[in-house]
């Protein structure tokens, strides 16, 4: 949650992320996107949605305090339609409550709680909302999950109050934001062509992911497993095993096969350095993930205009690192968002 208060201190301008499951996204979004409109319009408040194939979405609304209310007046409202909707259809006699969970910094979930949970019973009992700040950060990121649930009023009255206390207490040092991962599905590759399963049927995947295993097969210095392994029981494509497929996404296969570890450096000219490393780590992080390969960047020696990257892994993690660097070094993206969108 980020605030910027203009010189006369009136006007206050925040910034709140909501995490949502696929559903409440399509509820929010409506038919032909209409309800997303129609909440922009009415409230003022800029209101945006991430992008990706993700169990999980990241909804961020932008504005003025009085903005940022009337939107989540109007999402509370629509998910309370939801569940009434739902009702007619079950033998339920209890409603459930509406419930929305913000992201909030780690570092400002302290001033939340209070001395000994006092400030986050005021906001319960004051608003009769149930609120819960979780335990744990989310994955690879500095941010916790709050959960609000009540009836609509109560949740715009809590929301109301966790604001104030965000302003009081802005996030203390840098924040790594959360962001939901794609919802993974096994890749197998045959013939230079990489299909994900789907049902009973092999769907060819998207091109990026196909490129990427010709690139590491290319430059991999050893028969590909594939080359040697039948194709599954029952299937008529040409598959390579999935040992190889878990090989080149970085993965361990604990096979005796897999090939030893080796080392490769590369030098990097230092203007280029800050789009692999990304803000805060993130693009580094992203690429030793998807590779599976150790890599390690030398710190600045005074005088040089490079700095030296050290890979250590498979010949397919070393290659598949190397690819990832130059794809990011080579389109460097400002946004920190992801080489290969879900």
């Amino acid at each position: 949650m980020e605030s910027k208060v203009s010189e006369g201190g009136l006007n206050v301008t925040l910034t709140i992320r909501l995490l949502m499951h696929g559903k409440e996204v399509g509820s929010i979004i409506g038919k032909k996107g209409e309800t997303v409109k129609k909440m922009r319009e009415e409230s003022g408040a800029r209101i945006n949605i991430s992008e990706g194939n993700c169990p999980e979405r990241i909804v961020t609304i932008t504005g003025p305090t009085d903005a940022i209310f009337k939107a989540f007046a109007m999402i509370a409202y629509k998910f309370e339609e939801d569940i009434t909707n739902s009702m007619s259809n079950s033998t339920a006699t209890s409603k459930p409550p509406v419930t929305l969970r913000l992201v909030v910094p780690a570092s400002q979930c302290g001033s939340l709680i209070g001395k000994g949970g006092s400030k986050i019973k005021e906001i319960r009992e004051s608003t009769g909302a149930q609120v819960q700040v979780a335990g744990d950060m989310l994955p690879n990121s500095t941010e916790r999950a709050v959960t609000i649930s009540g009836t609509p009023d109560a949740i715009i009255q809590c929301v109301k109050q966790i604001c104030v206390v965000m302003l009081e207490s802005p996030p203390k040092g840098a924040t790594i934001p959360y962001r939901p991962k794609p919802a993974s599905t096994p890749v197998i590759f045959a013939g230079g062509q990489a299909y994900t399963i789907q049902g009973q049927y092999a769907i060819p995947h998207p091109d990026q992911l196909t490129k990427l295993h010709q690139l590491a097969m290319q430059q991999t210095p050893f028969t590909p497993l594939g080359q040697t392994t039948p194709a599954f029981p029952g299937e008529k494509l040409p598959l390579h095993s999935s040992e190889e497929a878990q090989n080149l996404m970085g993965q361990s296969s604990g096979l005796d096969a897999s090939p030893p570890a080796s080392t490769h450096e590369l030098t990097i000219p230092n203007d280029l350095i800050g789009c692999i490393i990304g803000r805060q780590g993130t693009k580094i992080n992203e690429i030793r993930q998807m590779s599976g390969a150790q890599i390690k960047i030398a710190n600045a020696t005074e005088g040089s205009s490079e700095r030296q990257i050290t890979i250590t892994g498979t010949p397919a993690n070393i290659s598949l690192a190397q690819y990832l660097i130059n794809a990011s070094s080579a389109d460097p993206d400002p946004h920190g968002r992801n080489i290969f969108p879900a």
